[in-house]
């Protein structure tokens, strides 16, 4: 069988070099990040993206937290900002106003994660992804919100979801696509379903397997083999990915590819 949509990207070798040589030579033209997350009990999630996000070249990056963590955090988190919280610490429905202002002034939001379990929360996201016409990089227990109510999620042409394969798993469930995720499926496989699920639906997708992270687009699959060892890989791709969506906002697949390597 024919795969013309399968490419497969070695380490080292990006599949689409010119990306990587008409990056922007200085941070005023490197984009806009928007990193939002935390709660009162737990905000590692947005510090270390803020960190991986200058590390891999954005122009300039806020942070967003829910304002129960502002006396913990204080002045140490550069460029944080502060938005309403719940009695328990998350992210109050409250919140919407200041991240899409927020959001306004970005090329892009990270939803980082670390956001706790909160069903204000749930609907804050909603809410956002509804009004938002920016790229917006979901992860971490983020995705996990997404993947209860994917309907809103995986119709936006501008998300992308960076999953583990049981979410992804959870995520082919909850949209009722006919063939499930087996934590024993080959790569072949795999591919051929990252290939169908985004035909149909718009969102874009990264997930890993074993060692390979597979990126899908449109229908668009690449492959990219790991040779360092990643411990919060989702974290550091979406952080990745992030800033090459910013940078290259008309090539959604090669952006994400090329952050890969």
């Amino acid at each position: 069988m024919e795969r013309d949509f399968w490419l497969k990207q070695e380490p080292g070798k990006p599949l689409f070099p010119e990306l990587q040589w008409s990056r922007p030579e200085n941070r005023l033209s490197a984009g806009k990040l928007l990193i939002v997350g935390g709660n009162l009990y737990g905000f590692a999630a947005p510090a270390e993206a803020y960190t991986m996000a200058l590390k891999a070249g954005i122009g300039t990056t806020r942070v967003l937290l829910p304002n129960a963590v502002q006396k913990v955090v204080g002045k140490v988190l550069e460029h944080g900002e502060f938005a309403p919280s719940t009695p328990s610490g998350s992210f109050s429905q409250k919140a919407l106003d200041e991240l899409l202002l927020q959001s306004h002034w970005a090329d892009g939001v990270l939803l980082a994660g670390d956001l706790g379990r909160n069903s204000e929360t749930a609907v804050l996201l909603e809410n956002f992804l509804q009004k938002s016409s920016i790229p917006v990089i979901i992860t971490k227990d983020a995705a996990d919100y997404c993947i209860s109510a994917p309907k809103i999620t995986l119709a936006r042409s501008q998300t992308l979801l960076v999953l583990s394969l049981s979410q992804l798993q959870r995520l082919g469930t909850a949209a009722r696509f006919p063939r499930a995720i087996t934590f024993s499926m080959d790569l072949l496989h795999l591919v051929a379903w990252l290939h169908d699920f985004t035909i149909l639906h718009a969102a874009q997708l990264v997930v890993k397997h074993h060692d390979i992270l597979a990126v899908a687009v449109d229908g668009r699959v690449s492959t990219t083999r790991l040779v360092t060892d990643m411990p919060i890989w989702r974290l550091q791709v979406a952080a990745q990915a992030s800033v090459w969506l910013i940078q290259n906002p008309t090539r959604p697949f090669e952006a994400i590819t090329t952050a890969l390597v």
